[in-house]
């Protein structure tokens, strides 16, 4: 019997029990639609998450002072200056693309009539790219706003709306802090949440850190941000900037200086983690929808016995009989693949369609989802084949 004889003869049986068939082939359906989704959520998933990490800064190195037992006095020098910031720059001139310092601190300020708490941010021009800030209306501070300690502020976009409407219209306005009248330049927010972890809270006023340094008690750089001009070099700046704030303190002192590649490497393997995982649930459907397959096809064989002994009673050898069930499981198994392959694809294909989200298709899950189809046909099908071709054709043509 050639494959083409074996195909036909598998398609008028599967055909011949329909309902069967098509039941017998929705578990390698959900089990293919399955493995597609899974790894595209777990492909999105990750790519959000290493999005979200990024966008807080590129190549981003940051350090602060951690804390000993030590006299308060000793502590205020330990501290991170703004002359360990310049140092950085100047050391490190060639290796990084900024450096800078931030200082914090609270003031009241009028906000619809009332007084409230708000935060207010010291920092300079090289805030905005390090750190990777949008701005939404106006301008950043620049050299000059720093150097000549101009009283101006950005407003963080829930700030600018509660006060004035809208972002553009903050601009020009004047806002009082510390008793001294600032003109509102420009409206900002982060390119990326960070959901309250980072020192920007949703009510931040950013001004020049030149200004901010005359109305806090002691000079705190905390954080300093620096970035790298190339990933490959954030692991020995890291070091770097560790030795140098050790250099210029006393003996003892403790920095903390940290990057974002631990958090992304992180990231990645728990990506990695949770798609292994998440694939195995599917590999076991997939089994489960195999062991389906193989049993409907050890009843089909115990129902078409008669039929058998039949076709070795005209010639048929055990070889053709072996190879039209196996081909019968096969389909079976590759059509109900394909089935939930398009299934799977119909997801993320209907998302960047009607929400212009660009979910990721993964082309290796589709060829393993494939790939598996043809193996579940061909290792679960073997068996009631086999034993379809071992019957006795004598015997076969008695049962009833």
């Amino acid at each position: 019997m050639h494959i083409r004889e074996a195909f036909r003869f598998s398609v008028h049986a599967l055909r011949a029990n329909s309902v069967r068939s098509l039941l017998t082939a929705l578990g390698m359906v959900i089990g293919n639609a399955s493995v597609i989704l899974v790894v595209t959520i777990s492909l999105t998933s990750r790519d959000f998450i290493l999005e979200q990490i990024q966008g807080l800064g590129s190549n981003m190195i940051f350090a602060y002072y951690e804390a000993g037992n030590v006299s308060s006095t000793r502590v205020a020098a330990d501290f991170i200056k703004m002359g360990d910031v310049e140092a950085v720059r100047r050391q490190l001139a060639e290796r990084i693309v900024a450096a800078t310092g931030v200082m914090n601190h609270n003031d009241r300020m009028l906000v619809n009539g009332k007084e409230e708490d708000v935060t207010v941010v010291g920092s300079d021009q090289y805030y905005r790219p390090v750190r990777n800030l949008l701005v939404l209306s106006g301008r950043f501070l620049d050299a000059n706003d720093v150097a000549l300690r101009q009283k101006v502020a950005l407003l963080t976009e829930k700030l600018a709306r509660r006060l004035y409407g809208n972002t553009s219209a903050a601009v020009g306005q004047v806002i009082k802090l510390y008793g001294l009248q600032f003109t509102v330049i420009g409206t900002f927010k982060e390119r990326v949440e960070s959901f309250g972890q980072s020192e920007l809270a949703p009510e931040t006023v950013l001004i020049p850190i030149s200004v901010i340094r005359y109305f806090v008690e002691v000079e705190r750089i905390d954080p300093m941000y620096v970035q790298t001009r190339s990933a490959a070099d954030v692991e020995p700046v890291t070091r770097e900037v560790r030795r140098i704030l050790e250099s210029r303190h006393r003996p003892g002192a403790r920095y903390r200086v940290e990057n974002l590649n631990a958090i992304l490497g992180a990231a990645r393997n728990i990506s990695l983690i949770l798609q292994a995982v998440l694939i195995l649930i599917s590999a076991i459907a997939l089994i489960i929808s195999g062991i389906g397959i193989m049993n409907i096809m050890l009843v089909t064989v115990t129902e078409r016995t008669r039929e058998i002994g039949v076709r070795m009673a005209v010639g048929a050898s055990r070889h053709d009989v072996l190879q039209q069930f196996l081909t019968e499981a096969v389909l079976i198994s590759l059509g109900g693949g394909l089935a939930g392959i398009l299934l799977g694809l119909a997801v993320p294909v209907s998302v960047r369609a009607f929400t212009g989200v660009q979910v990721p298709i993964s082309v290796t899950s589709i060829a393993v989802a494939f790939t598996v189809s043809c193996l579940v046909g061909l290792v679960f099908g073997l068996l009631p084949a086999n034993r379809a071709a071992r019957l006795n054709p004598t015997e076969a043509l008695r049962y009833e």
